[in-house]
């Protein structure tokens, strides 16, 4: 289960606006041609990709075809005459087919059905075309054709890759449910940032927070606070703070990529660590199936991950990094660059980026001239989707647990048991109603503005979904690859106790990294990992729950902190590639500038958390010295960027 988890308008606006529109959902930058040496690795990676079917049919992924022929007899007829042959051929073909299928089943759950090394080209290949071309949907599109291709293990694969990317991996993908309530909600988010933007209600807010927020500080301080206080679900948080603040922060000259990276970096973390969330059943939910194999394992799930959350310092050191930049001023690596072009010459983002190219494209959705610009009629729409969220995650919960025959109904078996994705789409599409009523009742718009607001909002989201679908479809062709299953069995051999977390969280990361979803990895690598880590200390003679119960939280809170941290770090996460979309930031330039700051975090929390407490180190004294490494290496190494004067207007 990948999860819970995204460029205007249509035919309703008017021509000029429509085609600037479709022009800056879809319009790409031109091709950059990568630097030398990374040409000459592009080249080695394309003489491998020619190599695949070769060697991938020397893998456990082809499967012999057996022919059997056999003379049968239908009503009389000669054999070798043509019914009998039609039935050959049908007998033959369905062989093959039933043999194709074993062979992607084998793949797909048996580590040794993986197609080892060759399993994890594809999401590499994606990420380093990514890269180096910052063309995204083609290197997505790629990893998942070549992936397609070895699953074939035949030269022939290169043309049946391409279709089963087409009509299998791609429309699995769109087909999922969850996948599909994940698109309805982002469509859904885009439309209702659509009506808000143009019935001046965010400008309304914009006022409002600008009346505090004057400075670059107090923009990206409101930043990070929202981000934080949009708690319940990471898209959601990424969607909604990233539409609300740009304005703020363009006009107080923040970068497009310091917007991405407040954005991304409260997201998931956030949700990660709260405990009413869309997050949480599914956490539990993995916990309870992983912890069912132990064999005299009786601690509740929910219990197991309550005490798993203070040992996730990936994500609270990356909410504390988060705020020790905003409030320090300080910066290093290509955000301080960027930061710098920001302040000292207005351009929020690189000139030669994608974004570029697009803002200059279209003022449609600027609020009309002579309406109020009342901040309410962005904040009652915003906290609706929020209250119905929440209030759906409850009612979905509750008649869960009554379905099961519950006669008590406590909170966290409520959340444990809610189903994010129909309370997500009541949200949202209640916010759309509310969003035009404000805007059709109080006669800011008419009913035909508010209808191309919202067709400017959802098709804004197009080229994120397009992202989405294609990220999704990698994760597919990744299962099939038994990617994760390959990544864990290197690993599985000759671990000692101490060393499980840190291995653990590291294999989060890099499976994270490589797949594009903290979620997938939860999913693949929960089931697995903990009843490693028991296995671990049964082996060593050490798994008695009282003494080494930490081995396990610990083990537990590093899948879910190392996939977050994956993500941060990997230009094909799903999330990384909203938050680019939601602050309108080129995609490799939020990657390329957050990744410093992911790492830097990522090290300390694996150097100074998860490794010393794996062997007994308190966690209440690694999380402030932690804390106080990562602000007190910020305030050496860093730089202060000098405010500028706001934006007028």
């Amino acid at each position: 289960m990948m999860s819970s988890r995204a460029s205007m308008a249509s035919r309703g606006i008017p021509a000029g606006s429509a085609a600037s529109l479709q022009q800056r959902s879809i319009r790409l930058h031109p091709l950059r041609l990568p630097p030398l040496w990374m040409t000459g690795w592009i080249l080695v990676a394309f003489a491998l990709f020619l190599a695949v079917p070769g060697v991938a049919a020397q893998d456990s992924l082809a499967t012999p075809q057996i022919s059997t022929e056999v003379p049968v007899t239908l009503q009389g007829e000669v054999p070798g005459t043509a019914p009998q042959e039609d039935v050959i051929d049908e007998a033959a073909a369905t062989t093959d087919a039933a043999q194709e299928a074993e062979a992607i089943a084998e793949v797909e759950g048996d580590e040794e059905g993986s197609a080892g090394w060759w399993s994890i080209f594809p999401a590499l290949m994606a990420i380093a075309l990514a890269l180096a071309f910052r063309q995204v949907v083609v290197a997505l599109f790629a990893g998942v054709w070549v992936g397609a291709w070895i699953v074939t293990g035949s030269i022939w694969g290169l043309f049946t890759g391409l279709a089963r990317t087409v009509d299998t991996y791609l429309l699995t993908a769109l087909a999922d449910g969850d996948h599909a309530a994940i698109i309805i909600f982002s469509l859904m988010i885009g439309g209702v940032v659509g009506i808000i933007q143009k019935n001046g209600g965010t400008a309304g807010i914009v006022g409002v927070v600008t009346r505090w927020a004057k400075t670059g500080r107090r923009g990206q301080l409101a930043t990070a606070i929202l981000g934080v206080a949009v708690f319940f679900d990471d898209y959601a948080n990424t969607l909604i703070v990233g539409g609300t603040m740009r304005p703020i922060t363009d006009r107080l000259r923040i970068s497009r990529e310091k917007l991405a990276y407040l954005v991304d970096s409260t997201a998931a973390p956030v949700a990660s660590l709260a405990l009413v969330t869309t997050w949480i059943g599914y956490e539990v939910g993995l916990i309870g199936d992983a912890i069912g194999q132990i064999e005299g394992y009786d601690e509740a799930a929910y219990s197991v991950f309550l005490n798993s959350i203070p040992y996730s310092f990936y994500p609270i050191f990356a909410l504390v990094f988060v705020f020790a930049v905003t409030i320090s001023r300080r910066d290093f690596g290509p955000m301080l660059k960027a930061e710098r072009r920001a302040r000292q010459t207005g351009q929020l983002f690189d000139p030669d980026s994608q974004v570029a190219a697009a803002e200059a494209e279209s003022n449609a959705l600027a609020p009309p001239e002579g309406k109020p610009q009342r901040w309410l009629n962005a904040a009652v729409p915003i906290l609706t989707l929020v209250v119905i969220v929440l209030g759906g995650l409850y009612v979905t919960g509750r008649s869960a647990l009554a379905e099961a025959g519950a006669t008590a109904f406590p909170l966290d078996q409520v959340i444990r048991e809610a189903d994010s994705y129909p309370a997500m789409m009541w949200g949202s599409m209640i916010a759309v109603v509310v969003a035009v009523l404000l805007s059709v009742g109080q006669r800011i718009l008419t009913i035909n503005e508010a209808v191309e607001a919202w067709y400017a909002g959802v098709r804004s989201m197009l080229l994120a979904i397009i992202i989405l679908l294609l990220a999704w479809a990698l994760a597919n062709v990744n299962d099939d690859l038994g990617t994760a299953p390959f990544l864990v069995t290197l690993l599985s051999d000759t671990l000692s106790p101490g060393l499980v977390p840190a291995i653990v969280f590291l294999l989060a990361a890099a499976t994270a990294f490589a797949t594009g979803s903290s979620w997938g990895t939860m999913g693949i690598l929960m089931p697995l990992v903990i009843p490693l880590a028991w296995g671990v200390l049964d082996a060593s003679g050490s798994h008695s729950l009282a003494e080494h119960s930490h081995i396990v939280y610990s083990t537990v809170s590093v899948v879910l902190a190392g996939a977050v941290w994956g993500d941060h770090c990997s230009p094909i996460s799903d999330t990384t590639i909203l938050s680019s979309l939601a602050c309108s930031c080129d995609h490799i330039d939020h990657v390329r500038t957050q990744l410093p700051y992911a790492m830097v975090v990522g090290t300390v929390a694996l150097l100074l958390g998860t490794l010393p407490t794996a062997y007994g180190f308190p966690w209440w004294i690694a999380m402030p010295v932690g804390a106080a490494l990562l602000i007190g290496g910020l305030w050496f190494f860093g730089e202060r960027v000098e405010e500028r004067a706001p934006v007028e207007g």
